[in-house]
């Protein structure tokens, strides 16, 4: 089969694939409504059936697969992780029983995904100002701290190209301190597989990799270092790997 008709068969699937999930996200949560409204739990409960229907219809669209590796934690800590793209996102929440997420305040807005974050516990973040938003993240985090979970926040603060650089901002830090809780580092390859910018999905196995925990009460400069120096080396490894595959297939 030539190969423009190739890519112009994964582009329509690619296509179907994005239609469907977004459709699949009214129907999952007006079929939770209820549940949802009842409890946070039912929320919880809600995006974690999203997440699987998501990665089946990713699968089967696109043959594009999902991979956990390493251990998820299931206590009260901070997960810092590597952001490529929306699949990350949906994959740590699907490995982990409660996760919180850091997120940017306008996604508040967003019709379905705002109310069931905020109904979860995630923690809307207005990005720019960087004293202030510190500050209302930590008041936020300490009002919704009876609430259990994981926390996860991404250190870079937005998505990241598997090839380009960012840096680690000091909130990640802020929150360590806060919470007085160990951190666990996420690494990934989504990227390679579900970019920021465009429809295609491609084929393979997306990986995200929970490392080795970071022990509570590090000084911030070393707990920031110990960060970086765990994810960006294992997510740049899962990047090569992905792409020495996809060249084999």
């Amino acid at each position: 089969m030539p190969n423009f008709i190739r890519q112009s068969i994964r582009w329509l699937a690619s296509l179907i694939f994005i239609l469907q999930m977004y459709l699949a996200m009214a129907v999952t949560a007006v079929i939770y409504l209820p549940r949802a409204i009842a409890s946070p739990q039912g929320a919880a409960d809600a995006a974690h059936a999203y997440c699987r229907w998501v990665f089946f219809s990713l699968r089967v669209l696109c043959g594009l697969r999902v991979e956990t590796r390493g251990t998820p934690p299931t206590g009260q800590v901070l997960v810092a992780g590597k952001h490529h793209s929306f699949l990350d996102i949906m994959m740590i929440y699907a490995a982990i029983p409660r996760g919180k997420f850091i997120m940017k305040a306008e996604l508040r807005f967003a019709p379905f995904l705002g109310w069931y974050a905020l109904r979860m516990g995630c923690v809307p973040v207005v990005r720019g100002k960087r004293g202030a938003a510190i500050a209302a993240m930590l008041e936020a985090v300490a009002s919704g701290r009876e609430m259990p979970g994981q926390m996860v926040i991404y250190p870079q603060g937005t998505r990241v190209h598997p090839d380009a650089k960012a840096p680690y901002k000091r909130g990640t830090a802020a929150l360590y301190a806060e919470l007085g809780q160990a951190c666990v580092p996420v690494a990934t390859n989504a990227g390679v597989f579900w970019p920021k910018h465009g429809i295609i999905r491609h084929a393979g196995t997306a990986v995200i990799e929970f490392l080795p925990d970071i022990p509570s009460g590090l000084p911030s400069d070393e707990f920031m270092a110990r960060v970086e120096a765990a994810i960006e080396p294992a997510s740049d490894a899962l990047v090569r790997q992905a792409r020495a595959l996809m060249k084999t297939a």
